[in-house]
C-alpha cells in the first residue's frame, strides 16, 4: 500500500484534495447524494452554477471515479448522473463540512466585518 502525504509538494493527494475541496465539487456531490439526477435537475438544485461549470465539474468528478453518467432510453434521450461507491464514501465528510459552513457562516461574516472595520 502506498502512503500519501499532503505536506509533500509533489504528492498526488494534493490533487485529490484540490478536487474534493472545490466548491462546485462539494455541492454537486452533496446534491447527487440525494439520488441520481439529470443535468437539468442538477442545474436547478445547484443555484448559481453555469452550464459550462456544471459540465466541467461533472466531467472532472467522472474522470476521477466519483460520478457516473448513464444514458436513459427516453424520448428524447436523456442522461442521468449518480455517485459511484467511491463518490458515496465522500458524503459523510462533505455533509459534515457543509453543515459546518451553514452553522458558522454568521460568525465568519462577523469576523470579516470586524477585520475590515
Amino acid at each position: 500500500m502506498v502512503a500519501y502525504d499532503v505536506f509533500l509538494a509533489d504528492c498526488p493527494a494534493r490533487t485529490t484534495l484540490g478536487l474534493i475541496a472545490d466548491t462546485w465539487s462539494v455541492v454537486v456531490v452533496v446534491a447527487l447524494g440525494r439520488g441520481p439526477a439529470r443535468y437539468t435537475e442538477l442545474r436547478e438544485t445547484v443555484g448559481g452554477i453555469s452550464k459550462k461549470m456544471l459540465t466541467q465539474t461533472l466531467r472532472r468528478l467522472g474522470d476521477n471515479g466519483l460520478v457516473e453518467r448513464r444514458a436513459l432510453r427516453t424520448a428524447p434521450p436523456g442522461t442521468e448522473y449518480h455517485l459511484t461507491e467511491l463518490g458515496r464514501s465522500l458524503l459523510e465528510p462533505l455533509a459534515a463540512l457543509s453543515q459546518w459552513a451553514q452553522d458558522n457562516t454568521g460568525a465568519l461574516l462577523q469576523a470579516r466585518a470586524s477585520a475590515s472595520a
